[in-house]
């Protein structure tokens, strides 16, 4: 790749060209020149964007793909084209395929179907065999295969003891537990937000205990064990404040929340539509405001997506019945800029490589070319047109939203979105 990127204001906190607009000249992968203007240079293809900006190659913690076994979701290929397209240069794969990714062979394949994309995939191996909670995976061989870290996609570890044994055992060779935080047994049968819309609309509720009393029980036993623990997609703003709490006390815990809940609230399931059936579920905006001022003081470290492909069999039904989830690459970035500052979007969509142990590339001379492409002001509406994963169960779509990416550069590729 020999290209030059014209008139781009980069964001990145850590950069000497922070808040400036500059010409980046990329080589071979590699960021070769960056200057106020750069003159042309033969062989060199040029790159012009309306109100260009241009920042470290973005990171999603959490993503479901469907491959393998669900395919007709979504394919690993096409989901990582998705995610570039939407301006994601990494994820993190979560294991909730068919079969489960619990042992170093799935591991494997899911890496190697990831060769030659774009935007790089690392996969998080389950926790547990077949993600039941009964019996702990092959941790070690599928660390030394690739995985960046071990969970169970949204089940919590209903024994202690074998969290406790697997944050313990997770030391031995520095790895990350995710321990999903929901009380099975408060949760009932449960299926949104425990409060005044739910009770309205007959719906079972989900009280803010169900995670609020997990997340104590995670962050006493990582206390009594040490290591490394990450607490995804919190949802209430009492797990903001017990977290807060475990991070004073020195524990190394770290978190993210969905873009979703940053912006809706469960006022959306008015209409029974089963695109807002997620888990955990939208909350109220007190919850709401709770999160974005915890994102906003550094105790949530990272935002994620949380995407995950459904088909329309187990999504277009009774509300009651359907599957949690939502897509959410395509929407993550438009979404946020509605409800939080730039420098904040960008930093929370790229600490999270710190968490996961994933090399970061600073934008300077002689770095790895891993940049995202966008422009941070542009209105739009999120439509059926704007949807890029095979699965179409889109939380956001109808929704107005306020900046749009352009794509990615990484592993010598350009990824344009159309």
């Amino acid at each position: 790749m020999k290209l030059i990127i014209r008139s781009a204001k980069i964001i990145d906190s850590k950069s000497a060209f922070h808040n400036k607009i500059v010409d980046i000249q990329i080589n071979e992968g590699k960021i070769e020149k960056i200057e106020s203007k750069l003159s042309n240079s033969e062989g060199f293809e040029e790159l012009k964007l309306d109100n260009l900006h241009v920042s470290e190659g973005w990171f999603d913690s959490s993503v479901s793909l469907g491959e393998p076994g669900f395919e007709d979701r979504e394919t690993i290929i096409n989901g990582l084209e998705v995610a570039a397209k939407s301006g994601f240069s990494a994820i993190a794969l979560q294991p909730n395929s068919y079969p489960i990714i619990d042992n170093q062979s799935q591991i494997n394949f899911v890496k190697s179907k990831a060769i030659n994309s774009a935007t790089a995939l690392y996969p998080i191996g389950a926790l547990t065999k077949l993600s039941e909670g009964k019996d702990m995976a092959e941790l070690f061989d599928m660390k030394n295969s690739g995985a960046v870290a071990f969970g169970d996609y949204n089940k919590s570890i209903d024994d202690a003891n074998l969290l406790k044994i697997g944050l313990q055992y997770a030391q031995d060779f520095d790895a990350l537990i995710i321990a999903y935080s929901q009380d099975i047994k408060i949760k009932g049968n449960g299926v949104a937000n425990e409060g005044i819309v739910g009770t309205k609309l007959g719906l079972k509720g989900i009280p803010n205990l169900a995670e609020e009393i997990q997340i104590a029980r995670n962050l006493f036993l990582l206390e009594y064990t040490g290591g490394k623990l990450h607490i995804p997609t919190v949802s209430t703003a009492k797990s903001v404040a017990l977290i807060k709490e475990a991070k004073n006390k020195g524990l190394n815990v770290s978190c993210s929340v969905a873009v979703h809940h940053l912006v809706l609230t469960d006022e959306k399931l008015e209409g029974f539509d089963t695109r807002y059936k997620v888990t955990p579920p939208l909350r109220t905006d007190a919850d709401r405001r709770a999160l974005i001022n915890g994102v906003l003081d550094g105790v949530i470290d990272m935002i994620t997506s949380d995407h995950n492909p459904i088909d329309i069999e187990h999504k277009k039904m009774e509300f009651d019945n359907a599957l949690n989830g939502t897509i959410g690459l395509e929407s993550a970035f438009g979404a946020l800029c509605t409800v939080l500052p730039l420098e904040i979007i960008i930093e929370k969509l790229t600490s999270g490589k710190v968490v996961f142990d994933i090399q970061r590339n600073e934008i300077k001379v002689g770095e790895k070319a891993n940049l995202t492409l966008f422009n941070p002001s542009e209105n739009w509406v999120f439509e059926k047109e704007s949807l890029l994963s095979k699965s179409k169960n889109a939380i956001f779509l109808g929704h107005e939203m306020k900046g749009k990416v352009y794509g990615i550069i990484n592993q010598e590729k350009l990824i344009l979105n159309n």
